[in-house]
């Protein structure tokens, strides 16, 4: 699943030496995908393309312009200790670089205690697009096409949908085998994704790898025919994948609407207990959840609720389909940000 023990190496490991079989990957590759360093030293074998940049932190402008030139602007000037946007430039030409990482600096030592900030090419208008895969123990991975998650508020992911409106043939078999290359470098078995940065000249960059079953893979399910969680039951018991890749065929168009407990003018949280909940249903729609009339919904966990899918031929109808079931969705009692 995606709870908290699902991507805990430790736990992975614990259930390794006490003869307990964990439904996923190894330890070893939950904590080398789990830092960014280090999952970027294993993929660097495999000519996984990077979002150029360096991986030390600088304080020198000489240094920092010759670094900006080798990348090209524009560049983003990231704080190495920091988060929340914090210390973090935007620089579009090499006359602006050293007020802005001045700034950065100063930002940084101000916000987290350190002025030391780092170097990487700047995406402008970024899609993430993230590629599903499957590896069993016996060598064999295979890649179930690609999610398009670019529609987010605050770095959390709100639609998805596949096929991405946007990739060729040509280039999601490329994204897809560079996915494959991935979960080799880390020897990885289960279900697992791999994240990318799309540009706007449709370069990919690796961004990182979620090693677990994603809330997302519903999508994935209704356009390859393939049920995603039995596969890992099946992996995990040591069998093979029954399929090769070209069995595994791109049908139809699928959207994911996450349905979160939440005010949705403010996205705060909105717990408490839900008088009437009814699902829409129909052909090609789909509902993952747990809640029920008389629910209460907690305060401590994420406010993800439902998950709410359909499916059609086309994209065109793949949406209507979906206006039509968020207008059918009731959930009273609680706010939600299904309108």
């Amino acid at each position: 699943g995606y709870g908290f023990l699902s991507e805990n190496a430790s736990f992975a490991e614990l259930c390794e030496e006490n003869n307990i079989i964990f439904i996923g990957p190894r330890s070893k590759a939950i904590k080398i995908m789990g830092s960014k360093l280090a999952a970027k030293e294993a993929v660097k074998h495999y000519n996984i393309p990077m979002v150029p940049g360096i991986d030390e932190a600088i304080t020198d402008v000489n240094k920092a312009k010759t670094i900006a030139k080798n990348i090209g602007f524009p560049i983003l000037i990231k704080a190495s200790a920091g988060g929340g946007g914090k210390g973090m430039r935007v620089v579009e030409k090499e006359s602006d670089l050293e007020s802005q990482m001045n700034r950065a600096i100063s930002e940084a030592t101000s916000a987290f205690g350190d002025g030391s900030v780092f170097i990487e090419k700047y995406v402008t208008s970024p899609r993430h697009i993230e590629i599903q895969i499957m590896a069993d123990c016996h060598g064999n991975i295979l890649h179930f096409f690609e999610r398009e998650c670019s529609i987010q508020r605050r770095h959390q992911k709100v639609v998805e949908e596949a096929p991405s409106a946007v990739l060729t043939p040509e280039l999601r078999e490329r994204m897809g085998q560079a996915a494959i290359n991935v979960a080799r470098a880390c020897d990885y078995v289960g279900a697992g994704t791999v994240e990318f940065l799309l540009d706007a000249d449709h370069n990919f960059y690796f961004l990182e790898m979620n090693t677990r079953l994603q809330v997302e893979h519903p999508v994935t399910e209704m356009i390859s025919g393939i049920d995603i969680v039995r596969e890992q039951l099946l992996i995990a018991g040591g069998a093979p994948l029954s399929i090769k890749q070209e069995d595994v065929v791109l049908t139809g168009h699928s959207i994911e609407c996450r349905i979160n407990a939440e005010d949705p003018r403010t996205f705060m949280p909105s717990p408490g207990t839900i008088k009437t909940f009814h699902a829409p249903g129909g052909h090609g729609v789909r509902v993952d959840s747990h809640i029920y009339s008389g629910y209460t919904v907690p305060p401590h966990y994420d406010s993800l609720i439902g998950k709410l899918i359909t499916f059609a031929d086309s994209r065109e109808a793949a949406l209507a389909k979906m206006r039509q079931a968020l207008d059918e969705l009731v959930v009273d009692g609680i706010r939600t940000n299904a309108a």
